[in-house]
């Protein structure tokens, strides 16, 4: 069985087709999508209504979270004080985002499941315990064994990093999906993950970048030139 997951889109249709377009190639039998459907793109309701059409099941991230849950920003920004700038911004655009989306949407972000489990894949946004922590891709070996063993699978994925990268931990292999809008890795393609059988593939999805930008300059989402600024160079940057 050939299963593709599809995470952090954050609202950005232009890369979404382009990943559509691909996946058409490509043909898995399964899509499931990783989370952080919505928040910080110019297309947030377009982007959850078109995975609820298409059917794909998936998970909670840590925005959609924020959307339907506002004080789970609030609590994990008490554990990141050095953090709060940042913070206020993101929670301003999240009350732009949440306004767009409108209650029915925001009740299906609430719906999504924690994990989805396909053996022998199991996937969660960021880690089994919390949808707003994980490991980095220079993680130990034992570190990601105790995060992603307690999955129970011989292959566990994973998001929220926008950081794709694949490692064989002992007995099991831990995949990050990388996410298909804002990349910090450098590369400003589109990423997202196939699975054939047991073997994990990064696929990495050319779009049009400088279309995207447009979009967001267009939109009444706040401090979108920050969030073009980190489509255009691939890599996060403060706003």
């Amino acid at each position: 069985m050939r299963i593709a997951v599809v995470s952090d889109i954050h609202g950005n249709r232009t890369a979404f087709e382009a990943v559509l377009a691909d996946l058409q190639q490509t043909s898995p039998d399964l899509i499931l999508h990783g989370g952080d459907l919505a928040d910080a793109g110019a297309s947030p309701a377009e982007i959850v209504d078109r995975i609820r059409d298409l059917g794909w099941q998936g998970v909670v991230g840590n925005t959609d979270e924020m959307l339907t849950t506002p004080d789970s920003l609030s609590a994990f920004v008490e554990q990141s004080p050095q953090l709060q700038a940042l913070f206020v911004v993101i929670a301003e655009m999240a009350t732009a985002t949440r306004e767009a989306l409108g209650e029915d949407r925001l009740v299906w972000l609430r719906s999504l499941p924690r994990s989805q489990t396909r053996p022998p894949m199991a996937l969660v946004h960021a880690s089994p315990e919390s949808a707003w922590r994980a490991p980095v891709p220079e993680s130990s070996d034992a570190e990601l064994e105790s995060v992603y063993g307690p999955l129970g699978q011989p292959i566990a994925i994973y998001g929220h990093i926008h950081r794709p990268y694949i490692r064989s931990v002992r007995q099991m292999t831990v995949a990050n999906t990388g996410s298909v809008s804002l990349s910090y890795d450098g590369d400003r393609r589109a990423a997202y993950l196939l699975l054939d059988e047991s073997t994990p593939e990064i696929r990495r999805v050319e779009y049009d970048v400088n279309q995207e930008v447009k979009a967001l300059h267009g939109c009444s989402l706040p401090h979108s030139k920050w969030v073009a600024r980190i489509l255009d160079s691939g890599s996060f940057q403060m706003p």
